[in-house]
């Protein structure tokens, strides 16, 4: 009977120390990782929609690979500026060479670069063209930010009162166990 008080007293103990463990290092200061490094900077992560235009048109840029500002330029509409998680909406030049294929510069902060085509239509258009082009290649699951934030003062307090009652339980049953044993002898 005595093992098993004993290895339920070990296990109290263990699970205060790893409920302990992530808020000590929280708490120790490091700084936490940024959530959005897990999704930033990669090449080929640039929008240019729709990728069929006609002189005059407007299409949407975006940038969803940069974590800082990116830029966008080519020679058929102004240089677009996009704030990081924004689209920016650029107004094709009405002088655009029909049947063209154009080349969208993209440039982010950091220094990564690429490319996108963009095709200027033969014939004018009534109707707004709705494709997309998305230059993203495979990079496998996105799990979740994987311990990249900190806890929040809740999470921290929760996690101390839980190590506080484990402290608590230990010290109980160890007192009523010796206070046990002096009675029986």
């Amino acid at each position: 009977m005595r093992a098993i008080r004993a290895a339920t007293t070990a296990l109290l103990g263990a699970a205060a120390l790893a409920l302990a463990a992530p808020a000590a290092l929280a708490a120790d200061g490091a700084p936490a990782a940024d959530p959005r490094m897990a999704r930033a900077k990669a090449p080929g992560d640039f929008v240019v929609s729709p990728s069929v235009v006609a002189p005059g048109g407007r299409l949407t840029l975006s940038a969803p690979g940069c974590a800082s500002t990116a830029t966008a330029t080519a020679g058929i509409f102004d240089t677009a500026t996009i704030a990081p998680g924004a689209t920016v909406t650029a107004t094709v030049d009405a002088d655009a060479k029909r049947g063209a294929v154009y080349t969208v510069l993209f440039n982010c902060t950091g220094g990564v670069q690429d490319t996108v085509a963009l095709t200027i239509s033969g014939a004018p258009t009534a109707t707004p063209t709705i494709s997309a082009t998305v230059l993203a290649p495979p990079r496998g699951v996105r799990g979740g930010l994987g311990g990249s934030m900190a806890p929040s003062t809740t999470e921290l307090a929760a996690g101390g009162a839980l190590v506080l009652a484990a402290a608590c339980g230990t010290a109980y049953v160890v007192r009523r166990r010796r206070s046990g044993a002096t009675r029986r002898h």
